[in-house]
């Protein structure tokens, strides 16, 4: 019932409702200074500490795309 590709409408329920443990990780968060993450094309992230770093790294997985 809450797949809306195989049924019309909306599911029966709440949809992208966190679970205890997102919670606690957003009330929580890891001690840090990396504040951007993207994606690397080999199934991993690549993180950055500033939006240069973040921006240059969009630009190498974007690369990755074009192959």
């Amino acid at each position: 019932a809450y797949n809306t590709y195989l049924y019309a409408g909306l599911p029966p329920g709440p949809i992208c409702s966190p679970g205890l443990s997102a919670l606690q990780a957003a009330a929580h968060p890891a001690k840090g200074d990396v504040l951007y993450f993207v994606a690397n094309g080999r199934g991993g992230h690549n993180f950055a500490n500033t939006l240069a770093e973040h921006n240059k790294n969009v630009s190498e997985f974007r690369k990755t795309l074009k192959k």
